[in-house]
């Protein structure tokens, strides 16, 4: 093993369009010797790979991928191993982590370990359908192949009893079908037919896709793997054909600003002087 200390960039290159990337994303991308991503994910950055080393593997080959790109760059390489929207939600950084456990590193040897945020699926989905993650939200993958469907569905249930806006990722594919199905079922028990509801496919590329619906009515639509599923809350609303989830301000304030009857008007955490600077002569 060479004695030179490489990195590793666990990259989040958000939905694949270059400007929802984040500079720091890029400039990892860049700077790697070698690229380690799913087929998908590394044809959405290949414009900027040109002439770089690139390791790239199919679907349920996630475990290969991390040893690949740790390996390297314990060895010294600079290695960049990227996810599509945030590498930490739903994404490799978790099995990162888990395989440099199983190898006994530690902080400080080689490989350097370097996390970079990306704009995950829920909000990128998000800022195409309007303002619907305002208030309380949670995330849920339908995909059974790690989690148990029994585990998966009392999470659904948990989440619409409580009226969270929810994220549902991995919806269906081909061959996994009741899913989605018995997701809308658990979701109906809590939530009024009505209820907006956002598919959203492909965000910022070139086979995006948007419909907005009910909850009665959403799987009329087409869903699929690329497709992230917005269920609003029960005070979610659909305005000028955006699905808005108030914050609560109006609870409290009128839209003028005024404090409504019975209310008590919120008080400023900032002390005098905190952002100003030091006073001068």
């Amino acid at each position: 093993m060479s004695e030179a200390k490489g990195t590793l960039s666990v990259v989040g290159i958000g939905p694949g369009a270059d400007g929802h990337t984040t500079p720091e994303a890029l400039h990892a991308i860049s700077e790697a010797d070698l690229v380690v991503g799913y087929t998908t994910y590394v044809k959405l950055v290949r414009h900027l790979i040109e002439g770089k080393e690139v390791i790239r593997t199919g679907m349920t080959e996630e475990i290969g991928r991390a040893r690949a790109a740790i390996d390297r760059a314990r060895a010294g390489a600079r290695v960049a191993l990227i996810s599509s929207g945030d590498a930490g939600v739903y994404g490799m950084a978790g099995l990162v982590f888990q395989v440099l456990r199983e190898i006994g590193w530690k902080r400080g040897e080689s490989p350097e370990l370097r996390i970079i945020p990306g704009i995950t699926a829920l909000n990128s989905c998000a800022s195409l359908v309007g303002a619907p993650l305002v208030h309380d939200f949670c995330a849920i993958s339908l995909s059974d192949l790690l989690t148990p469907w029994e585990v998966i569905a009392r999470r659904i249930e948990a989440a619409a009893c409580a009226d969270f806006v929810i994220g549902l990722y991995n919806p269906a594919s081909g061959r996994r079908t009741r899913q989605i199905v018995e997701a809308q079922a658990i979701i109906r028990r809590h939530r009024d037919g009505t209820t907006p509801v956002a598919l959203v496919k492909s965000a910022y590329r070139k086979l995006q896709s948007v419909v907005l619906t009910d909850l009665d009515r959403f799987l009329d639509y087409e869903i699929g793997m690329l497709t992230t599923v917005l269920v609003g809350s029960s005070n979610t609303f659909v305005f000028e054909g955006y699905m808005v989830t108030p914050r609560g301000y109006t609870n409290k304030y009128t839209l003028e600003g005024e404090v409504l009857p019975g209310q008590r008007p919120g008080r400023s955490l900032v002390v005098a002087g905190a952002i100003a600077g030091p006073e001068t002569d």
